[in-house]
């Protein structure tokens, strides 16, 4: 089998589905490598696969590490609203041969996860501001 080349599997997704910017596929491969490096890290250095959840928390660690409070404008600059828009990524990359799957992998595994307000923007509220969140949600 031919190795793929990434610059030129993701000019064929551009070209096919535009909804997502092309940093937001970079983006994807290098959360890809750091979600692999911790889950690594848990299982004595031995590489295996990463599951949909696993990949999500990744995302959002390594997302929080890049860009920081900034890193919804980031993703919505990049056409990413939600954790399904990171599986339609993620699904556009095994169909073009960059990434691979198992047969439990679905479209499904980003359905749900965590919403990008309380990932992404709460972590930089202030405290006053959290609890009051909180309080009003709890009751």
């Amino acid at each position: 089998m031919q190795e793929v080349n990434f610059d030129e599997a993701l000019d064929q997704i551009l070209a096919k589905d535009n909804r997502f910017h092309r940093d937001g596929y970079l983006f994807m491969r290098e959360a890809l490598d750091f979600t692999q490096k911790q889950v690594g890290r848990e299982n004595l250095n031995k590489v295996r696969h990463v599951t949909g959840q696993e990949l999500l928390d990744g995302l959002r660690q390594y997302a929080l590490q890049q860009y920081g409070p900034m890193t919804t404008t980031v993703f919505e600059e990049w056409g990413i609203r939600n954790c399904q828009d990171f599986g339609e990524i993620v699904f556009n990359m095994v169909e073009s041969g960059l990434l691979a799957k198992t047969e439990k992998d679905t479209r499904d595994d980003f359905q749900n996860s965590y919403d990008f307000t309380e990932a992404f923007r709460k972590p930089f509220w202030p405290q006053s501001r959290s609890n009051l969140e909180t309080k009003t949600v709890t009751g």
